[in-house]
């Protein structure tokens, strides 16, 4: 049974928590060190398992690889059928995410989560696949390796020698119900690889001898047992916290190492950083901020530095705050599962033992299950050095303005008192006193109130009780008096400084907060790498009040890509710095330990992957020195900034990569096209060419005309492809300047039908002209071209006996023009894409093409500040329309 009863603002986040996975698919993961350990083989089983239990399986995409006990078990299942996709000339099959969304089955298997989909397709990973699914409330089997998990993906490539493209992120991991390890030893797998059962022949002696070797095996085997462990251990924390569970569950080793301000603590950190070593264990250091141990600044910057040599040392810190410090430490260790807690003991004489609380004695009697190592320390006054600070108060300073300020309430409340005494009871003017005493208390300063205290008594002695202006003790009814004041100015002053403490605690904690909030919430509101810096340094110069000078790596080496307040120019002293700095990740300059003669501090910019620049600040202060306090906030503010430069450039990465994907596309289909339409009429040529050549003598007249007839058709077509490249060059480029001249639209739509006689061939244009139509201001040479190409589309899809309808009506300021076919129309969803270069309808039987000519149409219209588009006939055929400005006053 659970030991404590469950948080209830924790047990509310479980139940919305639950909420949201009833609503979601759940997700299981069967993960394994390599291919070929049997992932598919044991989900497959477990499917087998889920579907006689009565749960609807399907199978969305599983890869045998040729092997039989594969195939074998995937008959047990209904197979969803795979997309076909066309990907450069070849058809190949992918998952069909609609197929399945459709399907909606209980539970789908998805074979190979870090698989790279085939371009054009919804999603470019299959793990996206999985995660709409998921998110339709449909469960999934999947499989996955280890060398694919992102975070690993540098140890993966250090031990392979090989860079991993196909990666899952760890949020996928995160999200997964289940994490079963499928594992087998390397021997037996490399066996399996032996015998065929993993790829085939040729494949297996190519993976044998790269990935397959038994080194790589072993460190990676290591790596998913690891993983799995790790994820093992989180959920039993969770479960834990959950179920407010107290009591240890040693799973694994865990140590808490306690930190204070003092020298020893040093001590602690190093001895917790040798034990975990030694257990090969996670070690975390505390330190708690409690108000009830008034630390000066200097005291508590000594502790915050004392975590920073521990988080140098790879410790996970915290700071604790609250009123008991043996509570927090214990909290703390029992919801973190800790197995080992590290604690320093300060050797003092017995007799202070009598009547000072240790903390080493109160955290061993209640650490229960919890070992306790406690490290002694003779030395009670050493401290560490720390810097100076502006922040540092003055010590022993006697606050003589609150004693003046004590007497002078003191002496008001006499003379009040002096006033009321002919009218109140002698007995009831010590509350006056009291009041008194009480507001002297309030300034949370224990001299002054002490002295109000008595001060009070005796003058109250003195002037209001017989003998009067003698003062006595005689009586214990003034001694009572007298202590009961001073105990409740004592209560009310320590009171007042528990409460501020607690304030100036909270307000840092506020503060901090605040700073990061601000800082992440201007950050995701701002796009661009040069306006982030931007942000960056005028945001932290501002809070910090210093000059700004920040640099990011190029090759390694730094260049100052952002300024603020500073326009010095980094000698190669401080050049060298801020490269050490980049180079070991740590902290340097001014009011550190390391390279402290510079006037700068530099802090590095630390992201996911690294170091990606370094930021130099130099106080406006001269004398000026940030306490520890301040450094781990700028650190903070650091890392900050530095991920979100990282997103921003994977934002740009891949739309560079998107980029380039369209690119590649295009230029593939570019070369495509020409290897094929410019190809095809050259050999039409060469071929009619030469039966002229060797046939002359022997051909007829009719035969001859006949051949130079095919000639001049294919040479023409030729001239169109050419034409319409060298178009659509012109037109996307800057220097398209139109030539517009008030030109009758009849005359043109004229020249245009005759000039094409030879593409129309029997095919007869009906055309439709207002007789009012004014005289437009366009490029005649271009707008020919748009008729041409939009005639020229109408014949491809028009039978020989239909003709093509031509028409224009003149509305609002502009005339829009129509040309109509009768051939089988436009299939709905082409209709964005019809304008798209090299785009050539489904619809089209021809293979001629480069699908330019309704892309050149469209650059021409918007060039002219007109607009083009395409619809269907009521009737059947496609219209395709478009506008141009016209003024007719100026007709």
């Amino acid at each position: 049974m659970p030991e404590q009863r469950p948080n209830p603002e924790k047990l509310l986040k479980k139940v919305q928590e639950e909420e949201r996975q009833q609503q979601r698919g759940r997700l299981k993961i069967y993960l394994g060190a390599a291919p070929g350990v049997g992932k598919t083989y044991t989900m497959l089983q477990d499917a087998i398992a889920k579907r006689t239990q009565g749960l609807d399986v399907v199978i969305g995409i599983v890869e045998s690889h040729g092997r039989e006990e594969i195939n074998s078990l995937i008959k047990n299942f209904e197979v969803l059928p795979r997309q076909q996709v066309e990907y450069r000339g070849k058809q190949l099959t992918e998952f069909d995410l609609d197929a399945a969304l459709k399907r909606n089955p209980g539970l789908i298997l998805v074979d190979e989560m870090a698989h790279t989909n085939i371009p054009d397709l919804r999603h470019a990973k299959r793990w996206q696949d999985i995660k709409e699914i998921l998110d339709r409330g449909i469960d999934v089997y999947t499989t996955l390796n280890i060398q694919h998990v992102e975070s690993l993906n540098d140890i993966v490539s250090q031990i392979i020698h090989a860079h991993v493209k196909e990666t899952v992120p760890d949020s996928m991991l995160e999200l997964a119900d289940t994490i079963e390890l499928v594992d087998l030893a390397p021997e037996d797998l490399l066996k399996r690889l032996q015998d065929g059962k993993v790829y085939f022949p040729q494949q297996a002696e190519l993976a044998a001898e790269n990935f397959f070797r038994k080194g790589n095996l072993i460190a990676l085997r290591e790596l998913a047992l690891r993983t799995t462990a790790q994820r093992v251990g989180s959920q039993v924390l969770l479960y834990r916290q959950d179920q407010g569970i107290r009591h240890i569950w040693p799973t694994k080793e865990k140590i808490l190492v306690c930190v204070g301000a003092r020298s020893e603590s040093i001590k602690l950190i190093r001895v917790g950083r040798r034990m975990a070593a030694n257990l090969q264990a996670e070690w975390i250091a505390v330190h708690v901020d409690t108000p009830r141990i008034k630390l000066e600044e200097e005291q508590r910057n000594s502790a915050i530095q004392n975590l920073r040599l521990a988080e140098q040392l790879g410790a996970e810190t915290k700071i604790l705050t609250g009123f008991d410090v043996i509570k927090e430490i214990m909290d703390f260790a029992h919801e973190q599962n800790i197995t080992r807690i590290v604690i320093g003991m300060r050797i003092r004489p017995r007799w202070k033992s009598l009547f000072i609380r240790s903390l080493t004695d109160e955290i061993t009697r209640q650490s229960g299950e919890i070992e306790v190592h406690i490290i002694t320390n003779t030395n009670d006054d050493a401290k560490p050095p720390t810097k100076p600070t502006s922040a540092s108060p003055p010590k022993n300073i006697i606050p003589w303005k609150l004693y003046g300020i004590s007497l002078a309430i003191v002496a008001a409340t006499t003379f009040i008192d002096l006033l009321l005494s002919p009218y109140i009871h002698t007995s009831n003017l010590i509350m006056v006193y009291l009041l008194g005493v009480t507001i002297v208390a309030l300034f949370g300063r224990v001299g002054p109130s002490i002295l109000a205290s008595v001060l009070s008594v005796f003058l109250y002695g003195i002037f209001f009780t017989p003998p009067l202006q003698v003062f006595s003790l005689s009586d214990a009814q003034y001694i009572f008096t007298l202590v009961v004041m001073l105990l409740v100015t004592q209560v009310i002053s320590q009171l007042t400084i528990l409460l501020r403490r607690q304030a100036q605690a909270a307000r840092h904690a506020e503060q901090r907060t605040a700073v990061l909030h601000t800082l992440s919430r201007q950050l995701a509101s701002t796009r661009g790498v040069d306006k982030l810096l931007e942000t960056t340094v005028r945001y932290i110069g501002d809070y910090f009040n210093s000059e700004i000078i920040l640099l990011l790596s190029d090759n390694n080496h730094l260049k100052v890509r952002a300024r603020y307040k500073s326009e010095q120019i980094l000698n190669e002293k401080e050049l060298s710095i801020a490269q050490w700095v980049y180079d070991l990740e740590q902290v340097a300059g001014r009011g550190t330990d390391t390279l402290p003669f510079s006037d700068g501090i530099y802090v590095p910019l630390l992201a996911s992957q690294g170091a990606i620049g370094v930021m130099r600040l130099h106080p406006a202060e001269q004398n000026h020195f940030f306490s520890p306090e301040q450094m781990h906030l700028l650190e903070a503010c650091a890392n900050q900034i530095a991920i979100a430069i990282e997103v921003d450039r994977l934002q740009d990465q891949a739309k560079k990569s998107e980029v380039e994907t369209e690119a590649d596309k295009a230029r593939n289909a570019l070369l495509q096209a020409v290897s094929h339409d410019l190809r095809t009429p050259l050999i039409a040529i060469m071929g009619s060419a030469s039966t002229q050549i060797e046939l002359a003598d022997e051909l007829e007249p009719r035969a001859i005309k006949k051949l130079g007839h095919e000639i001049y058709l294919e040479a023409d077509q030729l001239s169109r492809l050419i034409n319409n490249l060298l178009q659509i060059t012109y037109l996307e480029s800057d220097e398209i300047k139109l030539q517009k001249q008030s030109h009758s639209l009849s005359d043109v739509i004229t020249f245009v039908v005759n000039s094409s006689s030879k593409r129309l061939r029997k095919k007869s244009v009906n055309i439709k002209l207002p007789d009012n139509l004014p005289k437009i201001p366009f490029d005649a040479t271009l707008i020919q071209e748009v008729f041409i190409n939009l005639i020229d589309n109408a014949v491809k899809f028009t039978p020989t006996e239909i003709p093509i309808d031509i028409s224009a009506i003149v509305e609002n300021d502009q005339v829009i023009v129509s040309i109509e076919d009768h051939g089988p129309g436009i299939v709905p969803d082409e209709v964005g894409q019809l304008f798209e270069k090299f785009y050539r309808g489904r619809l089209l039987t021809t293979e001629r093409g480069l699908g330019l000519g309704l892309a050149i149409c469209r650059s021409i219209i918007k060039a002219h500040g007109g607009e083009i588009w395409a619809e269907n006939r009521s009737d059947g055929g496609a219209i395709f329309r478009f506008t141009l400005p016209c003024n007719p006053k100026n007709s």
